[in-house]
């Protein structure tokens, strides 16, 4: 586990979605590795644009979701998620995402990244599930 100093470099940060805690009166913080796992979902859920503040933030994985699923989007996909994570998260050096299209007629693509956490050299990978439909039969 990295020492304290290290760790302060990986941030803290509001979770999300944000949680409010009435007792302490205060909103539910991430920090450290679990910080970034959330960044990158953060990431990878946003399309440009949608952020006031920040228009380049984010990666527009919806913008793809009818396009015809051949080896040439794929590698488009991969690379364009390598960028926005060079771009908006410098925590981590992204060193290989996998798209896994074997979900694809249930509507799903999974989307592997392994990546390197600079500070305290570690390497871990993330899961992002990627819907290419809407969750229209969702029970509450």
């Amino acid at each position: 586990m990295p020492d304290k100093g290290k760790k302060e470099f990986l941030g803290k940060g509001w979770s999300f979605p944000p949680d409010f805690l009435k007792k302490e009166r205060r909103v539910e913080m991430t920090e450290g590795f679990t910080d970034i796992e959330r960044s990158l979902e953060i990431l990878l859920g946003t399309r440009k644009g949608e952020r006031v503040l920040r228009p380049d933030f984010g990666c527009n994985l919806d913008d793809m979701v009818f396009e015809t699923f051949n080896e040439s989007l794929k590698t488009y996909l991969s690379d364009m998620i390598k960028t926005a994570i060079l771009y908006h998260e410098p925590r981590i050096e992204p060193l290989e995402v996998i798209i896994d299209d074997s979900f694809i007629y249930e509507g799903r693509l999974m989307i592997e990244i392994e990546y390197l956490v600079r500070s305290t050299n570690s390497r871990f990978n993330k899961v992002f599930p990627f819907y290419l439909e809407e969750g229209t039969e969702i029970q509450s």
